[in-house]
């Protein structure tokens, strides 16, 4: 059973564009589904965050082994969760050791989007519904990766859009960029 926080949320959002409109009216039929975020269904939530350090204006992006690509931090929820604010910060938390991240400027949901995942080896390909929300930090230099293959790169809003090769990411930087100005 979902929470009704996952209902509010989605209900509070108010998507930007066709294409965020389309993704979220795929998600809403998830949101009583037993399995919304069990990873084995073909569309599935996720929850995710940009970092933010808000005095300098900059973003924290992490390198994604799989995806090959410089993303925001974020995945899927470990069993029993289903709050996805709680999941992206302790996505947050787990790939920055960041401590002190928090919802900024609030709780509100930034983006909504729907990513599609190729199938590897151990999973055949799906789709992530990926709540993503805005979070700051006031400790940008305590920031260290997970592991070695996880570099994490703090860069100005500009350096991210040139560094992602995700269209749907420089969405979110946009919609950082905006909240920042």
């Amino acid at each position: 059973m979902q929470s009704p926080q996952l209902a509010r949320l989605l209900d509070d959002h108010r998507p930007q564009g066709p294409v965020e409109t389309a993704d979220h009216a795929r998600a809403l039929p998830l949101v009583g589904a037993p399995d919304a975020w069990d990873r084995a269904t073909a569309l599935h939530f996720t929850a995710s965050a940009l970092i933010l350090h808000p005095p300098t204006r900059r973003v924290l992006l992490r390198w994604h082994v799989r995806q090959q690509a410089w993303l925001q931090v974020g995945g899927h929820g470990d069993p029993g969760e289903t709050l996805p604010l709680d999941i992206a910060l302790r996505e947050g938390r787990e790939e920055t050791g960041l401590t002190d991240l928090t919802p900024w400027p609030d709780a509100a949901l930034a983006h909504l989007v729907v990513v599609p995942v190729p199938a590897n080896a151990v999973e055949p390909a799906h789709e992530h519904v990926d709540l993503r929300f805005l979070l700051a930090t006031d400790t940008p230099e305590q920031a260290r990766p997970e592991n070695p293959d996880a570099p994490l790169e703090w860069l100005t809003l500009d350096e991210a859009r040139l560094r992602t090769t995700e269209e749907n990411l420089r969405a979110t930087l946009d919609r950082a960029a905006r909240t920042l100005a």
